[in-house]
């Protein structure tokens, strides 16, 4: 009876630790990523922007930390193959924009060539949804894209597509992929169709860990009115389209609020790359005119800011070195995956670029484990041929920065331009050939000697091809004038 008892205890203490266990594991936080489109900190009020106020954007900073030194690419396909991946455009290929609806030519993004972050958030073990702009797949070709690339739920504006004049649309009278197909709808406002959708899901999800992510179609052009501002010049209208920008995000952080999940999510909030170079604001007292497709700091040095109650301090400021290869990794140590450099998803290995900033996140520290960014890419420097898509340079230029100086090379792996930014923001004293200081000729060097370690040549688009359509960009000797 002795002996029956004594197991019986040992059960039962056995049973309280497990249950004691299980009570004490955190449940992964839900992960939502707000990505706004064509969007420099000039635009922002609380880094500095001085013609519009953004209440809501400004509020998600205030509770949590705001980054400074955040690189991105140029232009919108070299960041958005980068933000998927984990991999700089030289790796991943997709260096120049190629707007896959458009243009075809059997080019896209294959998740079965590249890691794909929805694939393996799916994997980790969160319920998926994406809203708002892909177009690096044709979803008339490829209609289960993103079902492969680990979107559980998804609404995308399509992306224009050759031969489907409504297709244009992604504000008035949008133009929108989802599981039923695509459709126009008739009197909507597209924003508010994309953040509509996620916060149903949100709804229907809260009880699991979900990962969001929500590139906007905000505030790329056309210039439009919105719902509830109008105006008869592009700078108004402009204006706008930021302001709705900020009505979204503070209906997106209110939906979490209303259904109980805030203090259980993450949201970061960053944007895609500068602002059109066809308006300029004020920031901090100078004027900015945006830097879209440039790797001038207006083009690439984007606004970032993470918010997790509870979780991130307040109203911090962080100096860190993040780029946009750092999202995937970070996202999956959230996750409370383990983040290798050699990553396996889909049972392939892939090597991923970025580094992990949790901590910088979580633990109040200023310094991520980076000592340089990168920005590089953009523009339409590249053609069809009858190997696919394929770059014009095979090297193409990039800057490299730490926290206070930025390194320019050139498609010859030269160096064309050093700048020390705390001193000279605007770039506008070239110290190239003024390398007389210990501190200049160190953090030259520093920066020069990482591009030993980059390929000769950076890899064209990786992709297994298509079937021809109608639409599809022609291979002619005038497409090819590049290479000769």
């Amino acid at each position: 009876m002795k002996t029956a008892l004594f197991f019986f205890s040992l059960l039962l203490l056995s049973s309280c630790k497990q249950e004691s266990q299980t009570e004490t594991k955190e449940t992964p936080p839900n992960i939502i990523l707000i990505m706004v489109d064509d969007l420099g900190k000039e635009w922002v009020s609380h880094y500095g922007a001085e013609d519009i106020s953004t209440p809501n954007i400004d509020a998600l900073a205030k509770s949590g930390v705001t980054f400074n030194n955040v690189y991105s690419m140029p232009q919108c396909t070299p960041t958005r193959v980068t933000l998927l991946t984990g991999q700089y455009p030289f790796k991943h290929g997709w260096v120049n924009h190629w707007d896959v609806p458009r243009w075809g030519g059997g080019a896209h993004f294959d998740e079965t060539m590249n890691p794909s972050i929805g694939i393996a958030m799916k994997e980790a073990g969160y319920t998926t949804c994406i809203a708002g702009k892909w177009q690096i797949d044709d979803f008339r070709v490829e209609p289960d894209a993103l079902l492969r690339n680990g979107f559980d739920e998804f609404c995308m504006w399509t992306g224009y597509e050759s031969g489907i004049e409504a297709s244009a649309n992604r504000y008035q009278d949008p133009y929108i992929f989802t599981k039923e197909g695509s459709k126009t709808h008739k009197g909507a406002f597209g924003p508010d169709v994309f953040k509509d959708f996620i916060i149903d899901f949100i709804d229907h999800n809260k009880k699991s860990p979900m990962f969001i992510y929500f590139p906007m179609v905000l505030t790329h052009t056309p210039f439009v009115n919105t719902p509830t501002d109008s105006a008869t010049d592009n700078l108004g209208k402009h204006k706008a389209m930021v302001k709705y920008t900020d009505r979204i995000t503070g209906e997106i952080i209110q939906a979490l609020e209303n259904a109980g999940i805030r203090d259980n999510t993450i949201v970061l909030w960053t944007t895609d790359n500068g602002t059109t170079g066809a308006i300029t604001g004020k920031r901090n007292g100078l004027k900015v005119q945006g830097g879209k497709a440039k790797t001038i700091e207006p083009g690439i040095s984007a606004p970032f800011i993470a918010s997790w109650p509870g979780k991130i301090k307040g109203n911090r400021i962080s100096n860190a070195l993040i780029d946009f290869t750092d999202f995937y990794p970070t996202f999956l140590d959230l996750a409370g995956q383990a983040v290798q450099r050699e990553h396996t998803i889909n049972g392939k290995i892939y090597e991923i670029d970025g580094y992990s900033f949790k901590d910088v996140l979580l633990k109040n520290v200023d310094e991520s484990k980076r000592e340089w960014i990168l920005g590089m890419g953009g523009g339409n420097n590249a053609a069809l041929t009858q190997n696919g898509v394929e770059n014009q340079y095979l090297f193409r230029d990039r800057v490299l920065r730490n926290k206070k100086y930025k390194l320019y090379i050139n498609s010859n792996r030269e160096p064309e331009a050093f700048f020390d930014l705390l001193q000279d923001a605007e770039e506008s004293n070239n110290l190239i050939d003024s390398l007389n200081s210990e501190e200049r000729k160190s953090n030259f060097k520093q920066l020069y000697e990482v591009i030993a370690t980059f390929p000769e040549k950076d890899h064209d688009p990786k992709y297994l091809p298509n079937p021809s359509q109608a639409w599809d960009v022609e291979v002619t000797e005038e497409s090819q004038l590049w290479k000769k």
